[in-house]
């Protein structure tokens, strides 16, 4: 007899829905205001007000959603931020 294994994948009901996941900034306590700001203006393409924003909800929240693309194309940007030391996962 053989053994067939089954895998689940775990899917988001948004996932499906609009086919979008999104690139969630944690705060941390090593990383300055500053760096925070220029890595997202080069890494996400933000304009230096919108990473400012970010940063300062980042700051106050713990978190913040920086990039919503597809997984496909957020999957560098989310490695470029860690990279640069940065703390974010897509979800």
């Amino acid at each position: 007899m053989s053994t067939k294994e089954q895998v689940k994948e775990e899917v988001k009901i948004d996932e499906l829905l609009n086919n979008e996941s999104v690139i969630v900034l944690y705060n941390d306590d090593v990383n300055t205001f500053d760096h925070v700001i220029d890595t997202l203006v080069r890494v996400c393409s933000h304009e230096p007000l919108q990473a400012e924003q970010c940063a300062m909800l980042v700051h106050y929240k713990g978190k913040c959603d920086v990039k919503t693309g597809s997984y496909k194309e957020l999957v560098p940007m989310c490695s470029a931020l860690l990279d640069a030391g940065l703390s974010a996962e897509i979800e």
